[in-house]
């Protein structure tokens, strides 16, 4: 288990990951020690001079305009956060939890929010020791930021609200307790620094992202199998079609097919068999290639909200300037998450498109629905049932969501961004997504054991192995769901790209 240091300006999406789902240790870089005390000295002569600054001596929204005495700080603080945590759902998954833990300590460090260094220091030791706080998923607008579901987080800090500790859910206090992690008492601006921005969003929606670019290098294996299943023509991913109209993700993805099917003996040349495929063959680098585009744009705004600074009112200690500003809104995560659902939908567009082009005699040559005994069994009929029901549910979910705003706050914070509402619609989409691919490889697999002894490229006969190690060829009707998520497991645990990665080389 490593440390990362954080200076709120060098986190990256490996690090999110690392800290998320591999329990990665958190420091404090020297650097931003200092820049934390020093924004903090400046909200302290603010109170002190009881001088009007919003959130700091001035109510939240709407109250914005009814001064808080110095004596009222405090309660005003903890006010803040018991009536702000009114999430309702199921609780967020753990690794969404810790990575809005560590991307709300990621932009405090930086020294703009006013925040003491103790509380700071509490937050990190939850994520260290492994307080995890019982955040609902649902109830954020997206701005004034993930205000509901990270009043939650704070509830635990203060002894309140309840936290999953070695794994059982407990009251909040009781899990700071066993864990030897003092609770505190917010002062002035703390509750609202810890509860203004996006964390909560961009840890669901950059965990999400992260997975979808191993995704895409899935999405081209189990195109390449099922290309060599029927025959495929390789000349559409000739270097020469796709260097003319050069768009990135376009390219690698023809190298990556050509790469993978290096040596195959199943695929064919145009005229051999037929002139041309059907656009989920022949189109799959144009396909991929474009959610791939869209996943690797995403990532860019991923990185910039990683180390940016999400909070409001901003504190300028150089200047002694309070400025009010917007930072909290989620927008620009808002827009790049509906793009993340949309890319990953049209991988499992493309993918269900091949598996019925498998399973149906009419279009594949192969015994239908990969069974030698159809009508006795139904082979992989219900299988494409599944898949163009996540297909269909994909279309629902990848509706944007930040089309949509609705006013809060009497009208104060009329324009609202759904932002975290898109990062979990992305997250059930990649979830969707990945069983669709599941079952592409699954049925693939199938039809290339009709072809035997035909040699496989020097890719896909890798990915095969792997997939049969874990799942027999199948000749009479079995319980297949079990089949299906043992292929998702093996994409999700990357034991497929792995093992053809370490075969064949990274994969573009």
């Amino acid at each position: 288990m490593h440390t990362i240091y954080i200076d709120g300006n060098s986190l990256t999406l490996k690090d999110l990951v690392d800290v998320a789902r591999h329990n990665a240790l958190v420091q404090l870089s020297e650097e931003a020690i200092s820049k934390i005390k020093k924004s903090r000295a400046l909200v302290d002569e603010f109170v002190e001079n009881e001088e009007v600054v919003y959130g700091i001596t001035t109510g939240f929204g709407k109250f914005s305009d009814v001064t808080i005495s110095k004596e009222d700080t405090e309660t005003l603080q903890t006010n803040l956060i018991r009536s702000h945590a009114c999430g309702v759902g199921k609780p967020l998954a753990e690794e969404d939890v810790r990575g809005t833990m560590l991307l709300r300590i990621n932009t405090l460090v930086k020294g703009y929010s006013g925040i003491r260094l103790e509380t700071i220091n509490v937050l990190m030791e939850m994520l260290n020791k492994g307080v995890h706080p019982v955040i609902p998923e649902k109830g954020s607008l997206g701005a004034s930021g993930d205000l509901a579901p990270l009043a939650h987080m704070v509830l635990v800090m203060l002894g309140e609200g309840e936290a999953y500790y070695q794994g059982i859910r407990m009251s909040g206090k009781e899990a700071m307790e066993k864990a030897g992690i003092p609770t505190i008492q917010l002062t002035s601006k703390e509750g609202l620094a810890l509860i203004n921005g996006t964390p909560v969003m961009t840890a669901i929606g950059g965990l999400a992202a992260y997975d979808a670019l191993n995704l895409t290098k899935i999405a081209d294996i189990s195109a390449a199998l099922t290309i060599e299943a029927l025959n495929g023509i390789i000349d559409a991913y000739d270097e020469r079609v796709h260097t003319i109209r050069p768009h990135k993700g376009q390219i690698d993805c023809a190298k990556n097919l050509l790469n993978l099917t290096k040596s195959s003996q199943l695929t064919s040349k145009q005229g051999e068999i037929r002139v041309q495929d059907a656009y989920t063959l022949r189109c799959i680098p144009q396909i991929h290639g474009a959610s791939r585009d869209a996943i690797n744009y995403v990532i860019e705004k991923i990185n910039i909200e990683l180390n940016s600074v999400t909070d409001n009112p901003l504190i300028f200690a150089d200047d002694k300037k309070v400025i009010s500003g917007g930072n909290f809104h989620g927008q620009p995560m808002a827009l790049a998450f509906d793009f993340l659902g949309i890319a990953l939908s049209e991988l499992a567009n493309s993918s269900e498109r091949r598996i019925e082009r498998l399973v149906n005699p009419q279009l594949s040559g192969l015994p239908g629905f990969l069974t030698e005994k159809g009508g006795l069994n139904s082979g992989f009929m219900i299988p494409q049932y599944t898949a163009a029901a996540l297909v269909s549910e994909n279309k629902v979910l990848a509706h944007p969501a930040s089309v949509d705003s609705i006013p809060s706050s009497a009208n104060q914070e009329d324009h609202v961004s759904m932002g975290t509402i898109a990062a979990r619609k992305a997250k059930e989409i990649l979830y969707n997504t990945t069983r669709v691919l599941a079952i592409e490889l699954y049925a693939a697999a199938q039809a290339i054991d009709f072809d035997e002894p035909k040699k496989l490229g020097e890719g896909t006969k890798i990915a095969y192995e792997a997939i049969r190690e874990k799942v027999d060829r199948l000749y009479d009707d079995r319980i297949m769901n079990v089949d299906i998520n043992t292929c998702a497991i093996l994409i999700e645990d990357n034991t497929i790209l792995n093992a053809v990665e370490k075969g064949l080389g990274k994969l573009l």
